[in-house]
C-alpha cells in the first residue's frame, strides 16, 4: 500500500496537470473552450457501413484525436474466439479500422491481435489523447469486468500495443468494472479516468486520478450528481473535460414497448474541471428512439458523436448491434 505522504503528493501532482489543462498548451483544448455548443443539435445518425459494421455485433466504438482510426470491439471471424454457426465468433475482440483522411473511407478492420486480445472478451477500447494509452475491459472469470490499460512506444503504429496491465485495486473490485474514457491533462501527462462499476440493474458512474504511468492516485470515487437509482454507463468525457455522455434508463428516457423508459443517451456539463457537473439532460428523439441507445463515444473536438443501437430493429443495418454517427457543429460564442 503506498504511504499517504506519496498519495498526496501525486494527487497534487495530478491537480496541478488538471489546471493547466484550462489554461493551456493544447491548441485544441483552448479552441473548445472558447467555442459553445449549447444551441447546436445533433444531426440525424448516420449508418458506419461495411467494412465497419458487420452482420455481427460491432459496439463500443472509440476514434483517434485525429480521427483516422476507429477502436472498436466486434464478434465477426478473424478474432481470437471460436466460429458459430452465424458466421460470427463466440467472443468479443478489439478491432481497429482506419482511413486516409477524414474525408476518405475506411478500410477493412484489422485485428489487434495478442497480446491485447485473448480467446476471451475485450471491449470498450478508449485511447488517450496522446495515442499511448489504450483503455479497455475485458471479462474475468465467470463474467466479471475488469479494466486494463495497454501502452505503446510509436506515436501510429495501431498495432504496437504492449501487454495490458491491470489497474489494480483503485479500479478493479470484485464487482465489474467497465466502460473506461479517459481525459488526459496535457498530452504527457495523466488525467483522470471514468467508467463504471456494479451489474444491472445498478450500475454506477466512477471516476479516479491516474498517472502517465498508469499508476492510480487513489481508490475510484463515485459521480454522485450523474447516478441514478438505475443503469447510468459507459461515459464519454469531451477533451476539455467539460461534457461527458452516458447511456441511462432512468426516468426521462424514451418509452419503449413496455411502457418503461429504455436506455437512452445523456449528457452532463460543467463550466471548469472543478465543479460538479450540471443535471444530465436527455439528447432527444432524433438520436434517441424507444429501442436502446448505448456506448456514446465524443470526437476530441467534440462535433462527431459514436454509437450504437440493434439497428435492426429502429434504423436498419447489418444485423445485431451497429455503429452509428451523429455530428453537429459550434456556434462560435463562449460558453458560459
Amino acid at each position: 500500500m503506498r504511504g499517504a505522504s506519496l498519495t498526496s503528493l501525486a494527487w497534487l501532482v495530478s491537480l496541478a496537470l488538471l489546471i493547466a489543462c484550462e489554461s493551456s498548451s493544447d491548441p485544441a483544448a483552448l479552441k473548445l473552450q472558447a467555442m459553445s455548443f449549447a444551441n447546436s443539435e445533433w444531426s440525424e445518425p448516420v449508418h458506419l457501413d461495411a467494412p465497419v459494421n458487420s452482420p455481427c455485433q460491432d459496439q463500443t466504438p472509440t476514434l483517434s484525436k485525429d480521427e483516422l482510426a476507429l477502436y472498436f470491439t466486434s464478434t465477426r471471424r478473424g478474432g481470437l474466439g471460436n466460429d458459430t454457426p452465424d458466421g460470427c465468433q463466440d467472443s468479443f475482440d478489439l478491432w481497429v479500422a482506419q482511413r486516409a483522411s477524414r474525408d476518405s473511407p475506411w478500410e477493412t478492420p484489422v485485428n489487434l491481435g495478442p497480446p491485447v486480445n485473448t480467446p476471451a472478451n475485450e471491449a470498450g477500447p478508449a485511447l488517450s489523447a496522446d495515442g499511448h494509452l489504450l483503455f479497455f475491459y475485458s471479462f474475468v472469470g465467470t463474467g466479471q469486468r475488469d479494466i486494463y490499460l495497454s501502452q505503446r512506444r510509436g506515436a501510429t503504429d495501431d498495432l504496437a500495443w504492449e501487454a495490458p496491465v491491470s489497474l489494480g485495486p483503485d479500479v478493479n473490485t470484485m464487482d465489474s468494472e467497465a466502460g473506461p474514457s479517459f481525459v488526459q491533462a496535457g498530452e504527457d501527462g495523466g488525467g483522470t479516468l471514468y467508467f463504471y462499476r456494479g451489474a444491472p440493474p445498478n450500475t454506477e458512474l466512477y471516476s479516479v486520478s491516474i498517472m502517465r504511468s498508469g499508476v492510480t492516485l487513489g481508490p475510484a470515487v463515485a459521480v454522485v450528481e450523474l447516478n441514478s437509482p438505475v443503469d447510468d454507463n459507459h461515459v464519454s468525457v469531451r477533451a476539455d473535460g467539460r461534457e461527458i455522455f452516458f447511456n441511462s434508463r432512468r426516468l426521462g428516457s424514451i418509452l419503449n414497448a413496455g411502457g418503461q423508459p429504455s436506455f437512452d443517451l445523456w449528457v452532463a456539463t460543467r463550466r471548469n474541471l472543478h465543479d460538479t457537473w450540471s443535471t444530465p439532460v436527455n439528447l432527444g428523439a432524433t438520436v434517441n428512439s424507444p429501442v436502446a441507445e448505448f456506448h456514446p463515444n465524443v470526437s476530441h473536438d467534440g462535433r462527431t458523436l459514436m454509437f450504437i443501437d440493434p439497428s435492426s430493429a429502429v434504423r436498419g443495418g447489418l444485423g445485431g448491434f451497429d455503429i452509428w454517427m451523429t455530428t453537429r457543429t459550434v456556434n462560435g460564442k463562449e460558453e458560459s
